[in-house]
């Protein structure tokens, strides 16, 4: 005598969406860790540039440029 399936659902859509949530955020918990874990084992980022930061000194402005004066 073969068993049949009973055609009634048994879980709630209520269940089924937390359930859908929790698998969420275990899928992102997940990644934030594996995104920890890379950025540990990764070398540290080099310098943007290897010039030396510009100085007072050479931020004056040109000598063909014109005076600009605040109006007043």
């Amino acid at each position: 005598m073969p068993m049949g399936s009973n055609a009634k659902k048994k879980t709630t859509f209520a269940k089924l969406n937390r359930e859908a949530t929790l698998r969420e955020r275990r899928a992102k918990k997940e990644a934030r860790k594996a995104a920890r874990k890379l950025e540990a084992t990764s070398p540290p980022p080099e310098p943007l540039s290897e010039t030396p930061p510009i100085e007072d000194t050479q931020l004056d402005v040109a000598p063909d440029a014109p005076e600009v004066t605040p109006a007043r």
